[in-house]
């Protein structure tokens, strides 16, 4: 089998150490991994396969020779380093939110959309990690019932900003514990510990978020139909990691919730866990191991004639960031074009 020579942007991050646990964990063909990350991390080590590989900076010159580079490290260090992999000959799978409406860019999820690949021009995004769960579990319905109209509320974890998010969670929570004062969280507009907070990222017109805006739009792009309305309500919850979502869809066509029972049990990363009888359904608990997307809550939506809701849980920092990136890289492969 070919190998392939990898760099990892931002390999010092949450998500660019889980990029690395995954290429591994998924027997990526890797001849040299190549870590990078910014100068003041220069020199300290990611551990690699048992070894340890240091880190370079992250610059034009050492994407020399580099085959694939998947980044995480910001929209900002993105837009002005993806071209320049790009000019060295690499392929590019950014993780941030630079280049995801780019008309020029594929916005990839392969178990949805991975014909998007063939028209790539050097850099691929990746979605929005509550946009790729959400999209991994309503492609069967949609080939299914053509899906008109998409409401979801999501429940997103610390871990969505990066472990900046994780930290503040733990100490608010330490803290409010012993009964000491809980300081404003890093990153978060209030507490999150024993809070929820219905704001990601900056409002904008109208009064969604930036991070709601993103559903809309890429789902959009994604399933390459903008006839499919989406509205959306995203809200940080005290949970470390694993988002969940409450997805309520519209369809053309009726779908029973034991035909999308049946389609969710054989889709791809899909795990159904849905018995109300035993309790059985997805919460973050069971996900902090687990690459797939789980779906329970099954059931038709008696308020309009073609309706189903859905609960959906995934691990936003696997398949949601590290391992949807991985699994570009990997469809690039089989279809080759890497």
């Amino acid at each position: 089998m070919k190998q392939y020579k990898v760099a990892v942007v931002g390999a010092m991050g949450l998500v660019g150490g889980e990029m690395i646990k995954t290429l591994v964990r998924r027997n990526f063909p890797v001849s040299e991994l190549r870590p990078l990350d910014i100068a003041a991390n220069v020199g300290k080590a990611v551990v690699f396969k048992g070894e340890a590989v240091p880190v370079q900076e992250a610059c034009k010159a050492n994407f020399k020779d580099i085959d694939i580079a998947i980044f995480s490290a910001g929209a900002d260090a993105s837009i002005e380093l993806a071209p320049l992999a790009v000019e060295m000959g690499a392929i590019v799978v950014d993780n941030s939110s630079a280049w995801r409406m780019d008309d020029e860019c594929p916005l990839v999820v392969p178990e949805v959309n991975p014909h998007d690949l063939d028209w790539h021009k050097g850099i691929i995004a990746n979605p929005n990690c509550s946009t790729i769960q959400m999209l991994v579990a309503l492609k069967p319905l949609h080939d299914e019932g053509r899906i008109k109209r998409i409401v979801v509320s999501t429940y997103q974890a610390a871990a969505g900003a990066g472990m900046k998010g994780i930290d503040s969670l733990y100490e608010e929570s330490t803290a409010y514990l012993k009964d000491k004062e809980v300081r404003a969280s890093r990153g978060f507009a209030y507490q999150l510990g024993f809070n929820a907070i219905p704001h990601i990222d900056v409002f904008q017109e109208g009064g969604y978020t930036k991070e709601e805006n993103k559903m809309i739009l890429e789902t959009m792009k994604i399933m390459g139909s903008r006839d499919i309305k989406v509205t959306a309500t995203c809200v940080r919850i005290p949970v470390a990691v694993g988002h969940s979502e409450a997805v309520n869809i519209e369809t053309e066509k009726k779908i029973t919730r034991e035909r999308a029972q049946e389609l969710l049990r054989n889709a791809p990363s899909v795990i159904l866990k849905d018995d109300p009888e035993s309790n059985t359904y997805p919460m973050p608990l069971f996900c902090s191991e687990v690459d797939e997307t789980m779906v329970g809550r099954v059931r038709e939506d008696s308020s309009v004639d073609n309706g189903l809701n859905l609960w959906i849980v995934s691990n936003n920092v696997r398949k949601g960031a590290a391992l949807n990136a991985v699994q570009i890289a990997e469809t690039l492969v089989e279809r080759k074009l890497v």
